[in-house]
């Protein structure tokens, strides 16, 4: 059952203050290390490390077609990373956050001397031996895919500032998961090591823009009302990453129904 809905709970705007504040709920704020913590314990929960559909990726269970329904599906939400992330450049006034987040543009859409994670990833693509056009065009993806993403770039337009900020904070996780994810590509699935050049550059890329964002976080999230907000948003993005797997596994493993419309491999799950 998809956990789409969640990413779209109504989490309070609240007033940024200078100094630390009780919450409207007479809360004082978590001390830093227990705010920190909170973080963590949210990924270690909800992180889609988990989600069946990585494990049995991990285990060498997928076959070419159930892989190429991923790399294809994941693209869409690869492409909308950039937009994401112009949006939320786009909502500040602080010119020193705007040149430390245009960064993750650039190393998504590249900079025109070398390929971005985008370009990469449609490598992936091909070295599952489907068209790059086809990932492109966005041909036969899943309905819950689009949706999701969608549900992603309107969280970061709508929610405030320190909310979209904090719903980047997976990257904290991202590391340990695609160091096992590379390892077991490349043990199980060999043809697609061509394609695996976007892992490799994300192993530095996230440890660095969750460092820049929890740091933002942490000084920005003055009231137990705002870390409770940073909190949220960490589970909604938690839960957009999860439903984009639900929707996959139900597709392309169990019950194997993909909707009209969404990509069909050519040889049977």
């Amino acid at each position: 059952m998809l956990r789409l809905s969640s990413a779209r709970l109504s989490v309070s705007r609240s007033i940024e203050t200078l100094m630390p504040a009780p919450s409207a709920s007479g809360q004082p704020p978590l001390p830093e290390a227990e705010f920190i913590a909170g973080f963590h314990a949210i990924g270690e929960e909800r992180y889609h490390h988990k989600h069946p559909f990585h494990l049995l990726m991990h285990e060498g269970k997928l076959t070419r077609g159930q892989l190429q329904a991923w790399a294809l599906n994941r693209y869409y939400y690869q492409s909308r990373i950039p937009i994401k992330d112009a949006a939320i450049l786009a909502r500040t006034e602080d010119a020193a956050f705007r040149m430390a987040w245009r960064k993750r543009i650039i190393d998504h859409d590249g900079d025109g001397t070398k390929p971005g994670g985008i370009e990469k990833w449609l490598r992936l693509v091909e070295a599952t031996g489907l068209q790059r056009e086809q990932a492109e065009k966005g041909g036969g993806i899943l309905p819950a895919t689009r949706y999701a993403v969608q549900a992603y770039v309107d969280f970061v337009s709508t929610r405030t500032h320190l909310e979209a900020v904090a719903s980047s904070l997976t990257e904290m996780f991202s590391k340990k998961l695609i160091t096992l994810r590379v390892d077991r590509l490349k043990e199980h699935y060999p043809w697609l090591t061509p394609g695996l050049e976007y892992f490799t550059g994300r192993m530095t890329q996230a440890p660095e823009d969750s460092d820049f964002a929890l740091a933002y976080v942490v000084k920005h999230a003055h009231t137990r009302a705002q870390q409770d907000a940073t909190h949220n948003a960490l589970r909604a993005k938690c839960d957009i990453l999860w439903a984009q797997l639900d929707a996959l596994h139900h597709a392309y493993v169990t019950p194997a129904q993909p909707p009209p419309g969404a990509f069909i491999p050519l040889t049977a799950p």
